[in-house]
């Protein structure tokens, strides 16, 4: 058994990033499984700061292959940029070191356009989505109209298909009073992309079980979270895709007997980008110290549409869901040199909805929005942590937040970050 499948057990922005970083360092293999240049992940080495939309943070590893499989969707624009902008910082990527999936499905500039018109259209009632193409690629694949990478390797078949896609999405475009695009324009650099991409093409299906079958050792790296999940999730407020253990498996194309460890990865608070319900949200100043000010790069805004996110108290009744749905082996908590300073803090240990007491999350978005957090209250410390490398440095206080993170989802709290670089990090012997 050698695959580790890495997940957000909350709403995405958990961090992944940094500990896929971690991770990777002891792969051979880093895969992402879901989703596309709507995620964004951060990671911190030495005076540098990279940004990763697409290819997995593994590429920062000479020795690690990354694979962008086939349950995700890719613009392939944004693909060649992310790689041009890695080769610029020195990082190599080669059709040895990077491939993609034949069966991903390309994000259009149609797809994107849609996005917005979509937003528009539902004002008030808009997902909150990063306007990416994502829905509306993922739309084109489950309605058996969408164009995959593996098109891409016919660059003058794939130039016909993606104008043909345009000029039908046009029709929706002026329909809800926009401008249409025109379709060699806007296909253009898509053509240029999909020549400079076709030598990366692979069935990586095929890849991923040849190198299980030898024994490599496989990270496949979830994007957003749990609870933005099409089946799991605060639906309709979630993400198109499947970014749950689950979504590891179709998401890539290998068999559940490769598992070994299933990692959930959560913030030592909660944070949520876009509309949807979030029970133990803040505003005001608690709210704006958790966030920060947005004067460094891991302050709470996001990666991808520098939008501030939503701060709030820790959720234990999500995170005791997310371990349910993705069958957690582990967990990693994230930020918690944030969380020095505060004489309190508080867990939000169930609900409360019309006078009961709940364990678990209602399934339905309408009850959910009613709910009323049952909060825990825990002492703080003052302590600025960031320099601990020890489990047993950690402030007394410190521990006893983690042990009661752990008690309360039945998931053992393994790793600690305690700050942005890369050995920031407290392991639990």
């Amino acid at each position: 058994m050698t695959a580790t499948i890495l997940v957000g057990a909350q709403w995405g922005d958990e961090g992944k990033g940094r500990v896929a970083d971690w991770l990777a360092s002891e792969s051979d293999v880093v895969a992402r499984f879901a989703g596309g240049d709507n995620a964004g992940h951060t990671v911190y080495v030495g005076d540098r700061v990279y940004k990763l939309h697409l290819i997995p943070s593994g590429i920062l590893h000479e020795h690690v292959t990354c694979v962008l499989g086939n349950g995700m969707v890719v613009n392939p624009v944004n693909l060649v940029r992310e790689i041009e902008e890695l080769e610029r910082s020195g990082v190599r990527v080669s059709p040895e070191r990077l491939v993609i999936s034949t069966r991903a499905h390309v994000i259009t500039p149609a797809h994107i356009a849609l996005d917005m018109a979509s937003e528009k259209a539902r004002g008030a009632d808009a997902i909150g989505t990063t306007l990416r193409g994502i829905g509306p690629a993922y739309l084109d694949k489950t309605g058996r109209q969408g164009l995959r990478a593996g098109d891409m390797a016919d660059v003058e078949s794939f130039a016909d298909a993606l104008c043909e896609r345009i000029e039908k999405a046009n029709a929706t475009l002026v329909e809800h009073g926009l401008e249409p695009l025109s379709p060699r324009e806007a296909a253009e650099n898509y053509i240029e992309a999909a020549r400079r991409l076709s030598p990366f093409l692979r069935d990586t299906s095929m890849y991923l079980n040849a190198r299980l079958r030898e024994g490599a050792r496989v990270l496949c790296e979830g994007a957003q979270g749990t609870m933005l999940d099409i089946d799991h999730g605060d639906y309709p407020f979630v993400t198109s895709s499947s970014p749950t253990s689950g979504g590891a498996l179709t998401g890539l194309g290998f068999g559940p007997r490769y598992v070994e460890r299933v990692v959930g990865v959560a913030k030592c608070f909660s944070t949520r980008v876009g509309a949807g319900p979030m029970p133990t949200e803040l505003e005001g100043p608690l709210a704006d110290r958790l966030r920060g000010t947005g004067e460094n790069f891991w302050d709470e805004f996001g990666t991808t549409t520098g939008r501030p996110r939503r701060c709030g108290w820790l959720d234990a009744v999500m995170l005791r869901y997310a371990a349910q749905v993705n069958g957690f082996t582990e967990m990693v908590i994230t930020k918690l040199d944030v969380l020095s300073g505060f004489d309190e803090l508080k867990i939000a240990v169930a609900y409360e909805l019309d006078g009961e007491r709940l364990e678990n999350p209602p399934e339905m978005l309408a009850a959910l929005r009613r709910v009323r957090p049952l909060y825990e209250t825990l002492p703080g410390w003052q302590e600025a942590i960031g320099g601990v490398r020890r489990w047993a440095d950690l402030p007394r206080a410190a521990q006893a937040y983690l042990e009661r993170i752990e008690t309360l989802v039945g998931v053992p709290v393994t790793t600690v970050s305690v700050g942005p670089e890369r050995d920031q990090l407290v392991f639990r012997s």
